[in-house]
């Protein structure tokens, strides 16, 4: 029996949706109270909620004179003194939800014991960007939420010096209280949040941010918001989310990429036990969106999960992927011994260059597809009513989650609303919404609250992967053992014939373009049906293994200290392009470069079997250098003692988070190169659980130093630019201690274990 037709007859279930129904549209009333009020509102037993337009001074005036204002809510002072301070970004375990309330609690002047986080509505009209990836949440948002505590502060402010008849000027703020300096006087946040409601918004350009020097709290370590709840289990993620009359619903799609469903064993998988229905859903053949399938909706996840070993699907895979990781890695070998169809950088002349060369050097590497492989599979719920549709989703672009299932659904965006939750990792997969697309779907038909939960065999199997790729390369030294040209061909993939595959582009800008006078890149695509996707730092994750461990082959060659030539190769401090922070600053990268080198020791003696490996890259506006400790026995059994890793990302919010973030880095770096690989045959990925993908245990993780230079430029990200150093710094260090250069990932196929 279809959920719809058991809620038409159902009396009990009607009464248990009516109550979720009103439950539901008391807390939209509430979010919406929290962000369209148009300056500061006064609330029920006294308070204040701050919410203003950080846009462009011009919109701004005209929307003042026409009586619209467009908010931007961000927190709420309660007459008892506690402060709510909303976090907008989705929390994918990147400490988002700790760092951006830190940053306006630093411009509040707020004592942090006061403040309480709670995840923010999706709009993008009053937030903007809400979004987690590329690194670029601390970089986007920084402003805005300086602006944010700053204006509160100065209306508590304002507020304090009209009670007491003195100038605003004489009065100064700290741990949540206004001072009067002159006399003594003090008034609590909680104490002026009622008078403060009644000012006037500051205009955004008034506002007086804090120097550097006068942090209190920024810089410091902070636990993370959520810490206590996620160690006692309490219900924050994706797959904590419960609401009454709820079924649950598993979707199968075809083990190769675009088959569709003929037919399939729905009957008897109706009468199997706890399932409710079966059926299948076209899709609207875009992968990232909603492709075929055949979903089963039932009481419980374990009774979907267990009627899906008796589906028994006719897939119609005419138009199927047919992708060969073997047969593609022969047609990259093929391509190597040539040029690039497609130029993409060339400066000076290369040819010259090697031409006039005491030395050249070429060098094949790979690298394979790899799964994001989250702790927390794919899952959503979604209810679907009255021509809408409500979804509480772990994804890490919300804001586009609603334009997909809007477009799937053919509803107009205002009928979709998508609450946050907490995501169980993400690191890229969640950018791409294909399981919030699949649950509206089902949920369309059921007519009753769904959630759809993957498993981990549906993960592996139906990822957007990393995709894997070649670098032929070619330089050349001069006679003192500088290099004088570089070439690399690099050989990817396309899905349209026309542009790389997503995660597997080169944009131009990699190490070393720019750093010398005589540069070539080429590019080969091969064709491919496998969807791909971005995965941590992409791009960069996997063309620093190749060329931090060419240019390491390079200081071999020339007999020359790696960590001299690295830095003569940064030359004079410089920006590549002035006062762009987006591109390479020499000066930063040599910075960095040397404070690794220094914490590691570097040059040392070594025993036999161990060697110091180092490796530099610049990645989504972070420098990093990285040195890693490695031995190595008789039989290639690895051990990596240690990890140093050196970085550059202006200040730093939160240190504790930080931290994290590149202890995290290495050892999602270090568990990938060591054995984790995707292939696929006849279109089917070959791998599907952690017994053929297996994720680096605990008891080989190294020791991870991590050092900052807070340097005074804006701060940048930490997901994603403390990763690409990581391989090539370990297949430096392996040299090192053995003599054997790794030119293939994961390191097992290379006889390597641990």
């Amino acid at each position: 029996m279809k959920a719809a037709e058991r809620l038409a007859r159902d009396p009990n279930l009607k009464a248990v949706v009516r109550e979720v129904e009103a439950s539901l549209d008391a807390a939209r009333r509430q979010d919406v109270s929290r962000r369209t009020f148009l300056k500061l509102t006064g609330l029920a037993g006294g308070g204040l909620t701050l919410a203003f337009y950080l846009g462009s001074p011009s919109v701004a005036q005209s929307q003042e004179a026409t009586g619209e204002f467009a908010p931007n809510a961000f927190l709420t002072i309660s007459s008892d003194g506690s402060i709510l301070i909303y976090n907008k970004n989705p929390e994918v375990g990147q400490g988002i939800k700790t760092a951006f309330p830190m940053i306006v609690a630093e411009e509040l002047d707020a004592n942090w014991n006061h403040v309480r986080v709670e995840q923010s509505p999706i709009d993008e009209a009053v937030y903007g960007r809400q979004a987690a990836g590329g690194s670029r949440s601390i970089p986007s948002s920084w402003d805005q939420l300086r602006e944010a505590g700053a204006a509160a502060r100065a209306m508590l402010v304002s507020a304090a010096s009209e009670m007491w008849g003195v100038p605003v000027d004489e009065c100064s703020t700290a741990n949540s209280i206004v001072t009067h300096d002159a006399t003594g006087r003090q008034l609590t946040y909680g104490e002026l949040a009622e008078s403060a409601a009644s000012l006037p918004v500051p205009d955004p350009g008034s506002l007086m941010l804090k120097a550097r020097d006068d942090y209190r709290l920024i810089g410091k370590r902070i636990t993370g918001v959520d810490n206590e709840k996620i160690v006692t289990g309490q219900p924050l993620f994706g797959i904590d989310t419960t609401l009454p009359g709820m079924v649950y619903a598993s979707y199968s799609k075809c083990p190769a990429t675009g088959g569709r469903v003929r037919d399939a064993n729905f009957d008897e998988i109706r009468s199997l036990p706890g399932v409710q229905d079966a059926f299948a859903l076209e899709g609207n053949d875009t992968v990232t969106e909603l492709m075929p399938g055949v979903a089963i909706v039932g009481d419980s996840t374990w009774a979907t999960q267990s009627a899906r070993t008796s589906l028994r699907v006719d897939w119609d895979e005419s138009e199927a992927s047919t992708d060969s990781w073997s047969g593609l890695v022969e047609q990259a070998q093929g391509l190597s011994l040539q040029t690039g169809s497609e130029t993409i950088r060339d400066f000076g002349n290369v040819e010259e260059a090697f031409e006039g060369a005491d030395q050249t050097l070429e060098a094949f590497y790979s690298y394979p597809f790899v799964s994001h492989a989250p702790l927390e599979p794919q899952n959503c719920t979604a209810w679907y009513r009255d021509g809408g549709i409500e979804i509480w989703a772990p994804s890490q672009t919300p804001q586009r989650a609603i334009q997909n299932v809007a477009n799937v659904l053919s509803i107009p965006e205002e009928r979709v609303t998508l609450h946050q939750t907490r995501i169980g990792g993400g690191f890229g997969r969640r950018l791409l919404n294909d399981y919030v697309c699949e649950v509206a779907a089902i949920a369309r038909e059921v007519g009753v609250p769904v959630k759809l939960q993957w498993s981990r065999e549906d993960d592996m199997a139906h990822d957007f992967y990393r995709p894997g790729g070649f670098h032929a390369l070619k330089a050349s030294l001069d006679g003192t053992g500088r290099l004088s040209g570089w070439e690399d061909h690099f050989i990817t993939f396309t899905h349209d014939g026309r542009s790389p595959v997503s995660g597997g582009e080169t944009r131009g800008g990699e190490f070393p373009e720019g750093l010398l006078d005589n540069f070539r890149l080429t590019q080969s695509m091969l064709t491919l049906a496998t969807p791909t996707g971005p995965w941590r730092a992409p791009r960069s994750n996997a063309i620093a293994f190749a060329v931090q461990s060419f240019y390491h082959e390079l200081a071999v060659a020339a007999g020359r200290d790696h960590l001299e030539m690295l830095l003569e190769i940064m030359g004079e401090p410089r920006w590549l392009e002035e006062g762009n922070v987006g591109v390479l600053n020499t000066g930063r990268a040599a910075e960095v470069i040397k404070l690794a080198a220094a914490q590691a020791g570097w040059g040392q003696p070594l025993p036999p079997g161990r060697g110091l490996g180092l490796a530099f890259y610049f990645s989504h506006a972070g420098h990093f250098a990285e040195v890693a400790d490695v031995s190595v026995d008789g039989n290639r059994r690895l051990s990596v003692h240690k990890v140093t890793v050196a970085g550059d990302v202006g200040p730093i919010v939160n240190l504790s988070g930080a931290e994290n973030q590149c202890q995290g880095a290495v050892m999602d770096g270090l568990s990938t190169m060591l054995g984790l690989e995707i292939t696929m045959e006849n279109g089917r990925v070959q791998q599907s659980n952690f017994h053929q993908y297996p994720l680096m245990r605990i008891n080989n993780a190294p020791v991870v130093d991590v050092h900052f230079i807070e340097s005074d430029f804006p701060p940048t990200g930490l997901g994603e630019p403390a990763l690409p150093p990581l391989a090539p710094a370990i297949c430096n260090a392996i040299y090192a201690a053995t003599g054997h250069r790794v030119r293939t990932l994961p390191l097992s196929k290379d006889g390597f274990s641990v």
